[in-house]
């Protein structure tokens, strides 16, 4: 096992996992309620995991109410659950959805309701002030990188959008990068999460912001991620290829502190709405937004934008091209290489779905980082091209 801090405690490799009943023991916990999703109830891993932390003298009891889609409910569920159950830390196993649940119980268990008061785009972040139980993520997908980051994403009741909700506060103390957790994904979701990955390194690299160091690990979690992720999916015991892809999604979550873009401001809505996995609808709309951006980029001769455009169709390609308006098809080639394919018509969004999910996308905070302005009438324009 490999540990490093940045600033979430990480430990990293095969087996990483018995490390951390050790270190939550260290620092005097108890008992701590395990925030998990039923899918992995169901195949047996929460059991599993649940059996290598009490065999050493831990009581963990399982929360398993957690929608693919996280709502408001699944939150609300939790914190009683939590207080009730007089629990001293919190665990988030699974992918991006039990890790939001789990964050938002975090802050939640010490705040008053309601949710909606907190959300992000609202100067919520300022309201978040008291102390909070610890927490510590195992994922068991590469691809939101949810475990080093200070972000959750929960669909509120009254509204029906998805909230970002952000502060310090929310990032785990001890994150657990074990690539055997990754090997019972099925490929499909394996693909979809790494393209979540890929996408949050690509969007925060494109952010105009000066960030050298967040710049940095999202280039170099593109390189790992188009070097990797075919691996893992044509070697699916290839635990190297795996904790790799670990590897870069934490890049990417920690990247995008800089800030996303407009796809993410897309695939929300979709999520929400239609029930599409996240990382599946960055997929879907990647090709789209980046010739939305690549035609900005040339109406506007941004000289600085074209280069890092092009660094990423280089990274694509694993070569050097000149010509970045062979990005989007030469990403749609990757993307399709990976087992996904077809427009949003196929995953049943219709002409007349499209205005509301552009009103959607345009109230979302993520484009507000966006290297342009982007106008309801753009993403319907986008939308509508990814049909």
């Amino acid at each position: 096992m490999n540990q490093y801090n940045f600033p979430t405690v990480l430990f990293y490799g095969a087996d990483a996992l018995k490390d951390l009943a050790p270190a939550i023991q260290k620092r005097g916990l108890k008992s701590l309620l395990l925030v998990t999703d039923p899918g992995l109830v169901q195949i047996g891993l929460a059991d599993s995991v649940k059996s290598t932390l009490t065999s050493s003298g831990l009581n963990i009891e399982i929360f398993d109410n957690v929608h693919p889609n996280p709502i408001e409910e699944d939150v609300t569920t939790g914190v009683e659950m939590y207080k009730s159950g007089g629990f001293d830390g919190i665990i988030a196993l699974g992918g991006g959805s039990a890790m939001d649940v789990a964050k938002t119980i975090r802050f939640m268990a010490v705040h008053e309701p309601p949710l909606a008061q907190y959300d992000d785009a609202l100067g919520g972040d300022a309201k978040i002030v008291n102390p909070m139980p610890p927490l510590f993520a195992i994922p068991t997908t590469a691809g939101t990188g949810s475990e080093v980051g200070r972000s959750s994403v929960i669909t509120l009741k009254e509204t029906g959008r998805k909230t970002i909700f952000f502060h310090p506060g929310l990032m785990p103390d001890i994150a657990v990068l074990d690539p055997k957790l990754t090997i019972g994904l099925p490929p499909h979701i394996t693909a979809a999460t790494g393209m979540d990955a890929f996408t949050h390194c690509a969007e925060a690299y494109l952010v105009d912001s000066f960030h050298p160091m967040a710049d940095a690990l999202a280039v170099e979690g593109m390189k790992m991620i188009v070097a990797n992720l075919p691996k893992v999916l044509d070697e699916p015991g290839n635990l190297d290829a795996r904790g790799k892809m670990l590897l870069a999604a934490s890049m990417g979550a920690t990247a995008f502190q800089k800030g996303l873009g407009m796809i993410h401001s897309m695939a929300h809505p979709l999520s929400a709405e239609f029930n599409i996995h996240h990382g599946l609808a960055n997929a879907l709309l990647i090709k789209f937004g980046m010739e939305f951006t690549i035609a900005k980029t040339l109406e506007t001769s941004n000289q600085a934008l074209m280069e890092k455009l092009n660094l990423i169709g280089n990274i694509i390609l694993n070569s050097t091209t000149e010509d970045v308006a062979l990005l989007p098809e030469n990403l749609n080639n990757f993307i399709h290489n990976l087992g996904i394919s077809g427009g949003l018509e196929q995953h049943g969004i219709l002409p007349n779905h499209i205005p509301k999910l552009a009103q959607l996308a345009f109230e979302d905070s993520c484009h507000a980082t966006h290297p342009f302005p982007v106008s309801i009438e753009d993403f319907h324009a986008v939308y509508t091209r990814a049909l």
